[in-house]
């Protein structure tokens, strides 16, 4: 199964682009991986609700019909990184080819974007920032693959 990760503008922080491409690079020996910088082009005087329709929409964009939508939403459901990996491990067992997880801006999802998520998933209950969610994201889901494949990164 493919993972595409469409990303809101660049990574502020070069020592989060560091651990992304760490990551990234990573997990590239279990599947494709697509980390997509899409540009947002924000209009002078608009309310938060009309930034996250915005992104909202460039995120669905850049996504396939038939992926599963993975929204990272502070209301989502946490999961272990065990049960992260019998997910992913359910999905390609349902012959999914691809997962996209969407990560909002800083003023959230919109409610478009929430609608269409297939599964709704918080890192934690504590904020961070969506930069960092991008680094911790492809941790876990490095870390997901390492657990399906049996291997020790994940003790």
């Amino acid at each position: 199964m493919k993972i595409n990760l469409p990303l809101l503008g660049k990574t502020k922080n070069s020592f989060i682009e560091t651990g992304m491409k760490e990551y990234s690079g990573r997990l590239k020996h279990y599947t494709p991986i697509t980390l997509n910088v899409l540009k947002v082009k924000k209009k002078k005087g608009w309310t938060e609700q009309q930034e996250r329709q915005e992104e909202g929409r460039i995120l669905l964009a850049n996504t396939m019909p038939g992926d599963v939508k993975v929204v990272l939403d502070s209301t989502g459901k946490q999961l272990s990184s065990e049960q992260f990996a019998d997910l992913l491990s359910r999905w390609e067992q349902d012959g999914r080819k691809q997962a996209s997880f969407l990560i909002g801006g800083p003023t959230g999802h919109s409610k478009e974007v929430l609608q269409q998520a297939d599964v709704t998933l918080s890192l934690s209950r504590m904020t961070f920032t969506h930069d960092m969610v991008r680094m911790f994201l492809l941790e876990q889901l490095y870390r997901a693959y390492t657990i399906k494949a049996g291997e020790k990164y994940h003790k």
